[in-house]
């Protein structure tokens, strides 16, 4: 593996990493050193069927490449799966110090359209599948605190545009990843005590999930051209969040896209009135309309039209 090393000697375990966006981060992180848990359940694109080929895939390239890795192909929304990716890093390499929580897939439907079974489906994998990995991992890390051994360790969750804008046709999609920035806020300033920093990530790519969804913003590009929706682009961010270079850097935003980085700033308080009472519905709405106008215009949703 080549690179500066900056991930050496720290072991990292990445959901959803036998394709896409997680397989370009577990390579970029054994390329610095890591030590890798590979974890993927080799679903279909949306969720269907299992198969261990694709975990085990990544981690033989890494082996081929000169880094040390293990497959893990537990379902890290059970948690018996959850709890072995952290019994897998520490038996293959002896610690944990990273956990990146990549794992998803799409079943897109217009909300009149979008069926409980769908719903329940993307809410599992996205959201319950980034706090049940968090939850072991965020309690090994306290039991290693209180024993004396306080780590150094990082958290990346996945969020996307579509949990900070919304989407259309993407209702459980958008609840989900904005459930996952209201995680990394409550962990990030529940685990600060114990040495762990926590941070998510809203990438765009070009991966199963976004290839068919926006094709026309994910073609490749021309030969010779810089292919902006590489997964490889996000990477070196989320290398640099794994590792102890960004000591003091926890509950933030951050958005990665081609070779842009941006730092998002959520809800914040904006235009206010107060009239030391209680408003009459009328002057409640005529305060409101005056706040709006004061107001900066939002940004649109994915996909509106």
């Amino acid at each position: 593996m080549t690179g500066t090393g900056i991930c050496t000697g720290r072991v990292a375990a990445v959901t959803g990493a036998g394709r896409g966006l997680g397989r370009a981060h577990a390579l970029a992180l054994a390329a610095e050193g890591a030590q890798v848990v590979v974890n993927d359940l080799g679903v279909a694109p949306d969720g269907a069927g299992s198969s261990a080929g694709p975990a085990q895939q990544v981690a033989d390239e890494i082996r081929a490449r000169g880094g040390r890795a293990v497959a893990h192909t537990g379902d890290i929304t059970t948690t018996d799966g959850a709890a072995s990716l952290v019994a897998t890093a520490l038996d293959a390499f002896g610690r944990l110090d990273t956990l990146v929580n990549n794992a998803g897939f799409l079943r897109d439907r217009m909300l009149v359209n979008l069926d409980e079974d769908d719903w329940d489906a993307v809410i599992r994998v996205h959201l319950k599948g980034h706090f049940l990995p968090l939850r072991h991992a965020g309690a090994h890390w306290r039991a290693e605190a209180k024993a004396g051994r306080r780590p150094d360790a990082r958290i990346i969750n996945t969020s996307s545009g579509a949990g900070l804008l919304g989407s259309v046709g993407q209702g459980n999609y958008s609840a989900a990843k904005a459930g996952i920035i209201g995680l990394t806020l409550v962990a990030a300033a529940e685990l600060a005590r114990y040495g762990v920093q926590t941070n998510a990530l809203a990438p765009a790519a070009r991966t199963r999930m976004t290839e068919q969804t926006f094709a026309a913003t994910m073609a490749a590009p021309a030969d010779g051209e810089f292919d902006a929706m590489a997964p490889e682009n996000v990477s070196p961010l989320v290398v640099w969040l794994s590792s102890a270079d960004s000591a003091g850097v926890t509950g933030r935003v951050f958005e990665a896209e081609a070779g842009r980085i941006t730092v998002m700033e959520g809800w914040r308080p904006g235009p206010t009135a107060d009239r030391k009472g209680r408003w009459t519905p009328a002057e409640a709405g005529e305060a409101a309309r005056e706040l709006l106008a004061a107001a900066g215009t939002p940004q649109p949703v994915y996909g509106a039209r």
